[in-house]
């Protein structure tokens, strides 16, 4: 099935949804209190992690929907930018872009920066001290989406998370994906 090319999917907006506009078991997987990871691999053989981009990034390549969440005051750190494909049976299911601001990653949340082809919620869904500030259900580019402010240890992650066509969410849904043209 034809998809956006990730790099759009990534820079989109965020639009926010309320539970009255999807429905209730499309809105049950966006607001997943736990680990979606597991969540997906519970549909499938094997779900593996492929990297798309690795790396430190500036206040100056956020999308808009990450300036606005993090604020102008972040404007002069770097951060560490994750984005990654989950992968069923060779189908992407889900593109994930994680920001990670540098001061996070002291002490033990360094481990972050070398995860590889780990999956992310893995890592934090085995720590005792992960929180949420805030997880949104959304979409983007016509796709279902979520975003999540995390923190370890108190340190905050912004994750956001955006399923493609194949992914078993779309099965539960009659009217399956809208998509954009790329």
């Amino acid at each position: 099935m034809h998809h956006p090319p990730v790099e759009k999917l990534v820079t989109e907006r965020f639009r926010s949804l309320n539970a009255s506009d999807c429905p209730p078991e499309i809105y049950s997987w966006l607001v997943e209190p736990s680990s979606m990871t597991a969540r997906l691999s519970a549909h499938c053989q094997k779900l593996e992690v492929a990297v798309l981009r690795e790396g430190f990034i500036t206040y100056q390549d956020f999308t808009p929907d990450e300036r606005h969440a993090w604020g102008e005051g972040d404007n002069q750190r770097r951060f560490w930018l994750r984005e990654v494909q989950l992968v069923a049976e060779g189908e992407p299911w889900l593109v994930g872009r994680t920001v990670i601001p540098e001061t996070t990653l002291q002490g033990p949340e360094a481990a972050l920066m070398a995860l590889g082809n780990r999956p992310l919620g893995h890592h934090l869904f085995q720590s005792t001290s992960l929180s949420r500030d805030y997880l949104t259900a959304g979409t983007v580019c016509g796709l279902w989406a979520r975003r999540s402010m995390l923190r370890l240890s108190q340190k905050p992650l912004l994750l956001t998370e955006i399923f493609l066509p194949a992914s078993p969410l779309y099965s539960l849904s009659a009217k399956g994906p809208s998509l954009c043209n790329p």
